[in-house]
């Protein structure tokens, strides 16, 4: 072990790299979610069924599908400070439209332009985590990434509730427009996508970047390779987002009709069950860098850690199906969602792991799994719940999505990176940058 005294210091530019990757996390789902969370009124005035609603839902995933991999690769190619800037400019375009619409057309209409603007931004920030930290962190460095995403989820119902009580839900969607719009400046101001040219940094933080560059990942791209490693990864993900887009779409109006409970209601618990996911997601990214540090199994730190998460959601989901008790739902839906969110921090760090040098494009191709449970699932749940008015019905499909996704985590392959070089059972945490020269 290093001594106290000689180990280096962090300094700051890693964190406020890292501060701004949470923070478009948060401004990221913040925009996505804000349509559940303003469901009610939205059906409301623009006379939509659950049906035509899962439809609107589920345009966002069309093109957020078709932009993972696009924008993986041109963050592989261009790097992610100019990749955030195109796709963010997008967003706020998408963002403010969506407060402007008057139908169901010109609502899907804006969610497929919001998809195509967040379709390129988790791979690029993927990207970004790739540049900026080393293995041993990447868990806790995904996992907190994603819990803003997550408390993004928590304050949404609250904040449109809020605002739809006190203006409109239109002018949620404007205010959101402005923030992101804000986010944009400071990333172009202040990301580098090469580390070492950033103007505030020095020798103690250069010392504790990744062996492997921005400059690097230019090279040509090993298309087959990539989604042979990555396969098993995606179905994985594609099982656990089925889940958590019933948490994303449906949980407000689950409490809101389900329970009969009213706008500020049905915000104040949907955002109960959201901040577990908060939590769920740090504490899965240091469970998994903790793993990997006592035991040097990537194996373990990835493939043990989803499989358990994904089998603890499935435990917490079935007495949702067999009370009728508010507490009782409210209790086990806020535990399926801490499980299921334990699974983000090492999952998002199995594309680094496998292809370090492409990580953009690996990442666009996991998400590109999720984009494709986001486009099915709520028009599912949709039609299920006009055929049969039951507001818990949805969640047996997911239970068994979950069982399938825990068996094949088994496939999951974080130790072989794409080059077919193995990182043995007994690399150790504490020496990260010599198995990334490796890679």
């Amino acid at each position: 072990m290093i001594p106290q005294s000689m180990r280096v210091p962090r300094t700051h530019v890693q964190k406020y790299v890292l501060a701004l990757l949470c923070a478009m996390s948060f401004i990221l789902y913040l925009d996505r979610v804000n349509l559940a969370a303003a469901a009610g009124p939205i059906k409301a005035e623009l006379g939509l069924s659950n049906t035509t609603l899962g439809v609107a839902f589920s345009a966002f995933g069309y093109t957020y599908a078709i932009f993972q991999i696009i924008g993986g690769w041109l963050a592989d190619r261009m790097g992610a400070r100019r990749t955030l800037f195109v796709c963010g400019s997008i967003w706020v375009v998408a963002t403010i439209a969506t407060g402007m619409v008057g139908g169901l057309a010109s609502l899907c209409a804006a969610r497929l332009l919001l998809g195509i603007g967040e379709g390129a931004a988790l791979p690029a920030q993927a990207r970004a985590i790739a540049n900026w930290f080393q293995m041993k962190d990447r868990g806790f460095v995904q996992g907190i990434t994603h819990s803003s995403s997550r408390l993004g989820n928590a304050v949404a119902p609250t904040l449109v509730a809020l605002l739809a009580t006190l203006y409109s839900w239109r002018l949620s969607f404007v205010i959101v427009g402005v923030l992101t719009a804000v986010w944009i400046v400071a990333w172009v101001w202040y990301y580098r996508d090469d580390p070492r040219e950033h103007p505030r940094i020095n020798e103690a933080e250069i010392a504790l970047l990744p062996a492997a560059g921005a400059s690097q990942a230019k090279a040509a791209t090993p298309w087959r390779r990539i989604l042979n490693r990555m396969s098993p990864s995606i179905f994985v993900y594609f099982c656990q987002v089925w889940s958590n887009t019933l948490f994303f779409s449906w949980v407000p109006l689950f409490f809101l009709h389900g329970y009969g409970l009213n706008l500020k209601e049905s915000a104040i618990f949907s955002s109960g069950v959201f901040l577990a996911g908060v939590v769920g997601d740090v504490t899965g990214g240091l469970l998994s860098d903790r793993v990997l540090k006592r035991t040097g199994s990537l194996k373990l730190a990835r493939q043990g850690v989803i499989a358990f998460s994904l089998l603890g959601a499935f435990a917490f989901m079935v007495p949702v199906m067999l009370s009728r008790d508010l507490t009782v739902a409210t209790t086990c839906l806020s535990g399926a969602f801490f499980m299921l969110e334990l699974t983000v921090g090492p999952i998002w760090a199995v594309p680094m792991d496998v292809a370090p040098l492409h990580a953009g494009t690996a990442s666009g191709m996991l998400n590109t799994g999720a984009a494709l449970a986001t486009i099915i699932s709520p028009v599912v749940f949709g039609v299920v719940i006009d055929a049969t008015g039951n507001w818990s019905l949805p969640f047996v499909g997911s239970l068994l999505f979950l069982l399938i996704g825990a068996l094949m985590t088994l496939k999951i392959r974080p130790d072989r990176s794409i080059d077919e070089y193995r990182v043995t059972n007994d690399v150790h945490a504490n020496a990260p940058a010599a198995a990334e020269r490796s890679l």
